[in-house]
Parts: C-alpha cells; structure tokens; sequence
C-alpha cells in the first residue's frame, strides 16, 4: 500500500518508476538495472532490510534515499548520513529528499 503511494507520488512529481520492489531478491534484481538514475528504498522490504540493495547502488553510484518509520536513527552505520524520509511523509517531503540526491524536480 504505502509503495503504490510513493509510486503515485513519484509520478505526480515527474519522475518514471523503473520498478517497485516488495523484497530484497526484487530489490537487487532492480538495483542491477542499467538504466536506473535513483532510488527510493523503504528500510524494511518484507521483514528484509534493504541494506544489500543501498550497498548496490552506491557500488554503482546510483543515487538513493531511505524511507523509514525510524527516521535516520534506523540505518546501519555504513549508511549514516544518507538522505532519509520519516514516515509518513508528504510529495513536498519526497521532492526535498529527491533534489538532496541530486535530482531536479
């Protein structure tokens, strides 16, 4: 539910949604496509949490953000500092994070 959210979100924003991944073997699957510019990841992917996928992306140099109910305080130390929405969020709180890793909206 709160992934066709963020989808409809994105959309509204302008943005394409290249993939919505419901766990960690989708989210890696999606991470490794060549022509993804961003990412969106939710902490918690089906009880998984997404962390593999953030390592992939930033091997790539994909830019990326994480959404999670725990705000920054919920991210593995590698990933600190790395943009963050708390949820729930807004489309203005979505816009923010997306142009703080580097996209224009």
């Amino acid at each position: 539910m709160v992934a066709m959210l963020v989808e409809d979100m994105l959309v509204d924003l302008g943005c394409e949604v290249a993939a919505v991944a419901g766990s960690l073997a989708a989210g890696l699957q999606a991470a490794g496509e060549p022509s993804l510019d961003a990412a969106i990841l939710d902490v918690n992917l089906n009880g998984e949490k997404s962390f593999p996928v953030a390592a992939l992306l930033r091997e790539r140099g994909v830019p990326f953000a994480f959404a999670t109910g725990y705000g920054a305080r919920g991210l593995d130390e590698p990933f600190a500092g790395t943009p963050t929405l708390q949820k729930p969020f807004t489309i203005e709180d979505l816009r923010d994070v997306l142009e703080q890793i580097g996209l224009t909206i």
